[in-house]
């Protein structure tokens, strides 16, 4: 295949593959790392019986994009940070750029090492040295005048005990060889701490110390720096929730007027046979629920077992009330990503259609996975007159703190929509979630889910009165 036909190769192109570039050599194709369709192409490949990672870049965009890391791979050599070698590289006008750099062997993005251990308690020390690794990096770019707009974990590589910066077509330099200035400084660490859990806030300036020792140029002011954080966190959650409803790296949409279905691009071709007939495997499935405005159903899809939830029209009238506005269907989808990507626990959203005609909405289905724990009511019951295991507690605890932080009230607290899964407390049924802009409009609706909660047990238990006693009050 020519290098310019991958303008033309979707999102998937079938691998192995052979790509001739020309320069008269020749890429094997091993394994897609990005995709971009269309412009961008990542791959681990074979040249000249070498391992390199390979980026391809075609499409109308290609020489900007080519200029970029090419200038940002130059960057990171010319200020000896430690960075991929750059081994070949070219640009052919009407074919497209191509960039090979060293392949790093048994490499792991500090990502991936995060992942491992996002779990522990705040702030423990596996996290303290996969979050110290990186700021001593960060640190070290931005004292040589170099920062990385799209600054994030998986830019950070570690291999053979040594960290290394990739991407350079996100590096950028103010005046490289000297120190950045105070105000970029605080906007890219800003955009690093906002990519982490909320609740490390109140040690970003315990962290920031990890930078200070390896660039001490500037004073680090802790509001500043939280401001800027706050600022790029509401920036990343509301540019996620954009992606929930169009087609992009992370989802599979197709909306139109007679019709709308979004779902997790990576689960797309398992849940296809589920979505083109959703009541059939409902009416095959264990009802949950049946009739009235919702039918809820537990699925098995090649031995995997799902939840499905219809939303059912009743009659005309009702469809004149629903017809003109978002499905709860897509309302759930939208909250629940929502509350994921905020750190709340619930089930993974899997995938959403609406029926419509002409844009007029009708019945609508939400593909979630299941949760195979008990409700709180169930889990609490042996507790009525005295006090459950306070690891639960505590992670209830947790729960209501960050639903207070984010101004999130979820509008049907009872117990049998609060589930104990993996250690924690996981929301179901999100029809009336909402994230508040105001506190007077949060503490209104703080109040009654709190009351509602509360109404799981008898007034004079003394799980009652615990959890009254525990439970923030606005």
């Amino acid at each position: 295949m020519k290098l310019s036909a991958l303008a033309d190769a979707g999102r998937a192109p079938a691998l192995p593959m052979q790509v001739g570039l020309p320069d008269s050599t020749a890429l094997e194709l091993e394994a897609w790392m990005r995709v971009l369709p269309g412009q961008r192409y990542v791959a681990r490949a074979v040249w000249n019986g070498r391992l390199v990672l390979a980026k391809l870049l075609v499409g109308p965009k290609a020489s900007r994009q080519y200029q970029r890391e090419r200038e940002g791979a130059g960057l990171l050599a010319e200020q000896g940070l430690p960075t991929p070698g750059l081994l070949a590289e070219g640009l052919q006008e009407g074919e497209g750029g191509w960039l090979l750099f060293d392949w790093l062997d048994g490499a792991e993005s500090l990502w991936g090492a995060w992942r491992s251990v996002a779990g522990e308690a705040v702030l423990s020390d596996a996290q303290r040295d996969v979050l110290g690794d990186a700021l001593e990096l960060i640190a070290r770019m931005h004292a040589r005048g170099l920062w990385q707009d799209d600054l994030h974990l998986d830019n950070l590589l570690r291999a053979d005990g040594q960290l290394f910066v990739v991407d350079g077509g996100g590096v950028r330099g103010e005046t490289p060889g000297r120190p950045l200035s105070r105000e970029r400084v605080l906007e890219n660490l800003g955009v690093f701490f906002a990519q982490l859990p909320a609740e490390l806030e109140p040690f970003i300036e315990e962290l920031s110390v990890h930078y200070l020792l390896a660039n001490g140029e500037h004073a680090l002011p802790l509001e500043a720096l939280l401001k800027e954080t706050r600022k790029v966190r509401s920036w990343r959650l509301s540019d996620y929730v954009k992606k929930l409803a169009r087609d992009c790296s992370l989802f599979s949409a197709r909306i139109g007027a007679f019709g709308a279905q979004v779902v997790r691009r990576e689960d797309e071709a398992f849940l296809q046979p589920l979505l083109d007939d959703p009541d059939t495997f409902i009416a095959q499935g264990a009802l949950y629920k049946g009739g009235g405005t919702a039918t809820v159903a537990r699925v098995e899809l090649n031995g995997r077992a799902l939840l499905v939830k219809r939303y059912n029209i009743k009659g005309p009238a009702h469809w004149l009330k629903r017809f003109w506005r978002p499905s709860r269907a897509w309302h759930s989808w939208i909250e629940g990503n929502r509350l994921d990507f905020l750190g709340i626990a619930t089930p993974r959203l899997l995938a959403v259609k609406e029926q419509r005609w002409l844009w007029l909405r009708g019945k609508a289905w939400l593909v979630t996975e299941l949760l195979e724990g008990e409700d709180v009511i169930a889990r609490w019951q042996p507790y009525l007159q005295n006090s459950p295991p306070e690891e639960e507690l505590e992670a209830l605890d947790v729960l209501f703190s960050r639903l207070i932080r984010e101004r999130i009230s979820h509008g049907d607290f009872k117990g049998h929509n609060l589930f104990w899964e993996n250690g924690r407390w996981a929301l179901i049924d999100l029809d009336a979630v909402q994230q508040h802009r105001s506190d007077a409009a949060f503490a209104r609706s703080y109040s009654r889910d709190r009351a509602r909660f509360l109404r799981n047990w008898p007034a004079d238990s003394a799980l009652h009165r615990l959890l009254d006693e525990r439970l923030p009050r606005l």
